[in-house]
């Protein structure tokens, strides 16, 4: 096997691993509110980011990508929107594993594939073959089942895969490097994060005022575990076939999908096992698909 080849395999490994197991992190936190975590991300991934960009000399590079972005209104306006999209992303996410809907998270993600395909025929004018059609069929079919029988939208696996998806789309049409994009999406956002700790501070107290060593460590670690995965990743999807690359992408949705029902025991319903056999049905429609290609 080439060289290239191997790490490309254990960089992606690395990466959807991470990506996997991260519920464990947000779940050692579940005292501290959804909130206060996601603004502690943002803050805590800003300075290890900027660290990054420091150390490895590309602090330049980021001034110049950055002002290639804001030289026109219409990167500009996809950079604050990714911000904002991967905002409720995260929050989405800490907020359902806190709630203890880890499954619907694992839902969300395997959902994914198919609203990018969807999107790219709505806003690409993209053309889906028959299998394609058939597997978007199958995801609809899979969420109409929860609706009938629950009475409800699954809105956490559609918040995450829509903001996923629209994420997504934005991030095609901004050329930057990863650690110059997700320091400009944090940069954006941390105003905001600091505020609102700064006005939880004057309520009464943030968790920072009286959280213990163990919570303080986990907060600042946050910055870690958001940007390790997402620099793995560009290292995998660069010596990879992007069709490999989409194999490995459902490590991360099946690795939390087991977690949420044999270590945190939520329930595997019988409604949750029709919908995700329709969803993985329509995703091995759309694997296929993209082998024949």
């Amino acid at each position: 096997m080439d060289k290239n080849y191997r790490a490309g395999i254990l960089y992606g490994l690395g990466a959807y691993l991470l990506w996997g197991v991260l519920p464990i992190y947000w779940k050692l936190l579940q005292h501290v509110e959804a909130m206060e975590i996601l603004a502690s991300r943002f803050l805590w991934s800003l300075a290890f980011v900027f660290f990054l960009l420091l150390v490895t000399g590309r602090l330049q590079t980021f001034v110049q990508e950055t002002k290639a972005i804001f030289s026109t209104s219409k990167t500009a306006c996809c950079m604050v929107l990714a911000a904002i999209m991967i905002s409720f992303n995260w929050g989405i996410f800490i907020w359902a594993v806190e709630a203890g809907r880890i499954v619907e998270t694992s839902m969300g993600y395997y959902i994914n594939p198919l609203v990018n395909v969807l999107f790219g025929v709505v806003f690409l004018r993209e053309r889906l073959d028959k299998l394609q059609i058939a597997a978007v069929v199958c995801a609809v079919l899979g969420i109409g089942v929860i609706i009938v029988q629950n009475g409800g939208l699954p809105w956490v696996a559609m918040g995450l895969s829509v903001t996923f998806a629209l994420y997504s789309l934005l991030k095609k049409i901004i050329i930057a490097q990863p650690l110059t994009s997700i320091m400009l999406e944090t940069l954006l956002i941390s105003p905001l994060a600091a505020g609102y700790l700064y006005y939880l501070s004057t309520q009464g107290g943030n968790v920072y005022q009286v959280c213990d060593t163990q919570t303080m460590l986990l907060l600042a670690g946050a910055g870690v575990v958001t940007a390790t995965p997402l620099l793995l990743f560009t290292a995998c999807a660069r010596k990879l076939p992007l069709k490999l690359v989409g194999f490995l992408q459902y490590i991360s949705p099946s690795i939390t999908l087991l977690l949420g029902v044999f270590v945190y025991g939520e329930p595997f319903t019988s409604t949750i096992a029709t919908a995700f056999g329709c969803i993985w049905f329509g995703l091995l429609l759309f694997i296929w698909s993209q082998i024949r290609c």
